[in-house]
């Protein structure tokens, strides 16, 4: 005979479906997920997944490009929500894992089977290092996100930090390169940039920028500079990646020098 306290409610039963806990303006919760900015993040998740393995055959720029390609569609997953207002919770959760995967895992994985696999513990302490911070990263975004300042992120954010990684790899390996004679050099730029990402140095975050009607001239300057793209990928990406990575520092210490004259 069945015990009937055993067999909760039925609106306590455990599902499978996914239900916003926290209840929207109009005070109904949410029952289900959107499909389309959840999708972004799924191909964002995947170029990650796909960067990984391709790091694991030595595809390496293979790796690089699909966690550039990543961080493409990590930048229009949350745009896509905010202009169709399918912003939520589970959205932005899942955003975060997706993060951890693509820009901290994939990064961390492909610098070392590149560049740190010969380095031993010392290869594997850098790439460590580099995942974890990218996961401390995204961890303190989501419990500041509520509190800070749109317009700038604390520490370097875990795409830019990505950025540089794959960019480095991508640099080396179109160029011929054997990631083990600068392997030194890769373990340190890895955990440099893992480090950047939980510093309390600010990055401007640009999300002040609005897309709408644009003088003629800014459509021409962004016509010549996908131009500019196109003569050599790699290396200007890389150059564009580290001038945002120094970016920070340098806005940081430019007040300190301009009392100092002062």
């Amino acid at each position: 005979m069945t015990d009937p306290q055993q067999t909760p409610p039925a609106d306590e039963q455990i599902e499978f479906e996914v239900i916003e806990q926290a209840p929207d303006r109009a005070g109904h919760r949410h029952r289900g997920v959107y499909l389309l900015p959840n999708l972004f993040t799924t191909a964002a998740l995947f170029s990650g997944f796909y960067a990984i393995l391709a790091s694991m055959n030595g595809q390496f720029i293979h790796a690089a490009v699909a966690i550039l390609v990543a961080g493409i569609l990590d930048g229009m997953d949350g745009g896509v929500a905010r202009l169709t207002n399918t912003q939520s919770q589970f959205g932005a959760e899942y955003d975060s894992l997706s993060d951890c995967v693509a820009f901290g895992v994939a990064p961390g994985v492909m610098a070392y089977a590149w560049a740190m696999s010969d380095l031993g513990n010392f290869g594997r302490a850098a790439a460590f290092i580099y995942v974890a911070c990218a996961a401390l990263r995204l961890a303190r975004f989501n419990v500041q996100a509520a509190s800070s300042d749109k317009r700038y992120f604390t520490g370097l954010p875990s795409p830019s930090g990505a950025g540089v990684v794959a960019m480095t790899v991508w640099v080396g390996a179109s160029r011929g390169f054997d990631g083990t004679d600068i392997s030194y050099l890769v373990a340190f730029m890895t955990a440099a940039a893992g480090i950047l990402m939980v510093s309390p140095i600010r990055y401007h975050s640009f999300k002040e920028f609005r897309i709408g009607r644009v003088p003629f001239k800014m459509l021409l300057a962004a016509i010549v500079a996908f131009a500019i793209v196109f003569v050599d990928p790699p290396l200007v990406l890389a150059t564009v990646a580290a001038a945002y990575v120094l970016s920070g520092p340098v806005l940081a210490v430019l007040p300190n020098l301009r009392r100092q004259r002062g």
